[in-house]
């Protein structure tokens, strides 16, 4: 899915364009680093250093991140990812622990100063075939983690060449088994942020608005997930089964988006205060045999229990249906308002007004993401980064689509954005 060469950008423009373009585990320790520029006045580092350490970095990330997309890895068979991260993040000075919570890598840069601790999570795993919309014949980097992949590379190699200016210490966190919404719950498990002790942890996210756009998510976040199965007894239970499927997609409030039209809607929605994707209830309930399979999703996220109680109402109008939650709701993905804010803010002064567009809603509510259980043990962000590229159809930017073509100037913006960010965070009091 790489773009011709003959389409890359320049090289100033590719990486540095401004906004307005639309411990043993030695988890405590860092080697040393190379270091360059100067700190700026006041918390964090001046952004302009970040910005012409990042211009240093555009042609290596660019190769980077090519390389990654040539070898898509499913989730928990990342192995040559993670390898190549693990030397990325060697090279740059930062202590390297490999093998975490599956093949995720953990890197831990100390900077010259006293501060916080604060971390960065990219995830790495390729979309297998079965997920990619309309199907596919091998997993592919169609959701984005390439560029998740390189930006939390590069942020750490930019941060790394400042570490003398650096207050307190950045943890990055390649995570393994995304897609799966495994991943998180292994490198948890594994004791990642008890060894690391972060106060905060920060993730972007590819979506589908324009390059040089970051969709924030202050109070918002993501929907998380949940399912039913229903069983209908006797000889008439295929044919009860279908009227029952039939009965339960009437609790859904938004359908699933079928072209192009439908995902413009959407993103739209997702902008509108209190606007339709205010309260949503995304359900899909698929009949086979005399059993019905549901699977669903809302916002917000203590909508589970409303939702949980009209499957079983709607269910007991059928003699004899059995309802069974084969396990707790998934958690839904919810950012702090006020860590978020100060990322709307920061993003303004750095990148320009016009970079900021806030979401008022979760979205979008058709897919999950597990870096909701590194929320729900600390504070923290999750920003979509803008991969549109100018012209093009939505579906060339929105994850799990087959024509997903992000536009890799989105890359270097996302250092920018990231670095100036983590510095900022590491550096102050609160």
């Amino acid at each position: 899915m790489d773009r011709p060469e003959k389409r890359a950008l320049a090289r100033r423009t590719v990486l540095t364009g401004t906004a307005a373009v639309g411990a043993g585990l030695a988890w405590g320790a860092a080697g040393p680093a190379g270091a360059a520029g100067a700190a700026g006045r006041g918390p964090g580092l001046a952004q302009e250093v970040v910005d012409a350490e990042t211009a240093r970095l555009e042609r290596a990330l660019l190769a980077l991140r090519r390389d990654l997309h040539r070898h898509p890895e499913p989730p928990g068979c990342e192995r040559r990812t993670a390898g190549v991260v693990a030397r990325e993040l060697r090279a740059a000075g930062l202590a390297v622990t490999t093998g975490v919570g599956g093949h995720g890598v953990v890197g831990v840069l100390r900077g010259a100063r006293q501060g916080r601790t604060v971390a960065y999570r990219a995830d790495m795993d390729a979309v297998p075939p079965q997920d990619i919309i309309g199907g596919g014949p091998a997993p592919a980097h169609l959701c984005g983690h390439d560029l998740h992949t390189t930006i939390g590379v590069g942020t750490a190699r930019v941060l790394a060449r400042l570490r003398h200016h650096l207050s307190g210490t950045v943890v990055f966190l390649f995570q393994p088994a995304e897609e799966s919404l495994s991943g998180a719950r292994a490198m948890i498990d594994a004791g990642v942020l008890d060894r690391t002790r972060v106060a905060e942890i920060h993730a972007l996210h590819c979506g589908p608005f324009p390059v040089g756009q970051f969709a924030t998510t202050a109070g918002f976040g993501m929907p998380g997930q949940d399912r039913a199965e229903l069983t209908l007894p006797g000889p008439d239970g295929p044919q009860a089964a279908q009227r029952l499927a039939t009965e339960l997609g009437a609790l859904a409030t938004v359908a699933t988006p079928r072209g192009d039209a439908d995902l413009e809607r959407v993103l739209a929605d997702s902008l509108v205060p209190n606007g339709p994707l205010a309260r949503f209830v995304a359900l899909q309930a698929r009949a086979r045999e005399a059993t019905v399979g549901v699977s669903y999703r809302c916002w917000p996220r203590e909508r589970h229990a409303e939702v949980r109680e009209d499957i079983r109402r709607i269910a007991a109008r059928f003699d004899g249906a059995q309802v069974r939650f084969p396990a707790d709701p998934f958690p839904a993905l919810v950012c702090p308002e006020p860590v978020g804010r100060a990322l709307e803010r920061h993003l303004r002064k750095a990148l320009g007004r016009a970079a900021v567009t806030p979401l008022q809603t979760a979205f979008p509510p058709f897919s999950g993401e597990d870096f909701a259980l590194f929320l729900d043990r600390v504070p923290g962000t999750f920003t979509y980064l803008g991969v549109r590229t100018p012209g093009t159809p939505i579906t060339a930017s929105y994850p799990h689509f087959p024509t997903f073509v992000p536009d890799e100037r989105a890359i270097g913006l996302g250092v920018r954005a990231m670095a100036g960010w983590l510095a900022r965070r590491s550096a102050a009091r609160s």
